[in-house]
């Protein structure tokens, strides 16, 4: 069941990213120039964010074995509009009703959450966090590939198939569990910002979420924009190959999350976020050298994954019964974050290219580093406090 959850997880958060190595296809196709053809990331993320703030809450209080195919569904139904797109403007549409609805993997998370036991809780989320973040880097391999054999298109009619496939196997599969609450609707949103509100600790995880997130889409977009320029000049299928890269990391990172089962996951998110800003500096002193390039994206892959999946087991641990809204803030920080990088991408690579990206970045991962060792200094004050 793990293992379903993990491919069903990725599948429908990679529906995000399809377009990110196709950029310059798409633009072309739909006679969109390359800084404009950047939105098609930012607004699959505005859709998304905002179907997490809507819909994810909602594996509190209603039946998740009917939630989760549903979704997939309606997922299913957006990818194929995104096929048949004839303008940019209809395209961009597609994707905002696309982010909207690809929300199961989302609540696929938490359901883990509350499936496992407690000895087991965060090898379990770990696993299905690194099916998601698998499939974000997945897809872009896939999509690669794919495009160049058949069309960009075609990327999408095969995203629409697979979740109908997904979405009747999950309703045959998926066990039937009583929600964990019974809160009206209004009330049930507004109790998310009550929860973050109340713990200090919440509040910073999402806060490094929100940053590293920005990091990671920023960079993964720019590099499309980087390895289809000189001196590189890659078609789209080689482009989409560089993600499995990424994806080594992603399989290291799974670790991450029997860390947090030994109680080491507060030190080893400190650990990862300076690891991220060495792989930063390594990308930007390989913008001219694909070797450099790949390792950095493996080492910055490992960092931001488990950072991640770090970050949601120990919100997962604030309180059980509320796992899917305590995920619905963590996940719209983290994809409002990745909009604002994605849209950024756009502006810096015309003003500064790959180092104005990879200053930026740097300066994101910083803020964080600063507020972790900010949250470690008040523990450490708060236990002295507390002390005999």
């Amino acid at each position: 069941m793990t293992l379903l959850f993990a491919i069903g997880g990725g599948a429908a958060v990679g529906n995000l990213y399809w377009a990110q190595p196709l950029l310059a296809e798409i633009g072309a196709s739909l006679h969109a120039p390359a800084g404009r053809a950047s939105l098609l990331v930012t607004v699959t993320q505005i859709g998304y964010a905002t179907g997490i703030l809507l819909i994810v809450p909602l594996g509190d209080v209603l039946d998740r074995r009917r939630l989760i195919p549903a979704l997939m569904v309606c997922a299913a139904v957006a990818l194929a509009f995104c096929a048949v797109a004839q303008t940019f403007e209809a395209l961009l549409l597609s994707l905002i009703a696309l982010g909207l609805s690809t929300v199961s993997g989302q609540l696929l998370s938490p359901l883990s959450g509350d499936l496992a036991r407690d000895d087991q809780r965060g090898h379990v989320v770990g696993t299905v966090g690194a099916g998601l973040l698998t499939g974000i880097l997945l897809s872009r391999t896939l999509s690669g590939l794919i495009a160049e054999a058949f069309g960009w298109r075609i990327v999408y009619a095969m995203a629409s198939c697979s979740a109908l496939v997904l979405a009747a196997s999950f309703w045959r599969l998926l066990p039937t569990l009583p929600p964990p609450s019974k809160i009206p609707y209004g009330q049930l949103l507004g109790s998310i910002f009550v929860i973050v509100r109340r713990h200090r600790r919440v509040q910073a995880i999402l806060a490094t979420g929100a940053l590293a997130f920005g990091v990671f889409t920023m960079f993964w977009t720019g590099l499309s924009l980087l390895l289809s320029s000189p001196p590189f000049s890659y078609p789209v299928a080689k482009i989409g190959l560089v993600g499995l890269a990424g994806l080594a990391g992603a399989v290291a990172a799974t670790r991450a999350g029997r860390l947090h089962d030994r109680g080491w996951s507060r030190t080893a998110t400190g650990a990862v976020l300076v690891l991220a800003l060495f792989a930063l500096l390594l990308s930007w002193l390989g913008g001219s050298s694909i070797w450099l390039l790949l390792a950095a994206i493996v080492v910055l892959d490992i960092a931001i994954q488990a950072l991640s999946l770090l970050n949601k087991s120990q919100l997962f641990d604030v309180d059980p019964t509320a796992r899917s809204r305590l995920n619905t803030a963590f996940v719209v920080c983290n994809f409002t974050g990745g909009a604002c990088g994605s849209a950024m991408t756009g502006f810096l690579w015309h003003r500064g290219g790959w180092t104005a990206l990879m200053l930026a970045c740097g300066v994101a991962i910083s803020l964080a580093l600063c507020i972790w060792i900010g949250q470690f200094a008040f523990r450490r004050a708060a236990g002295r406090r507390s002390g005999p």
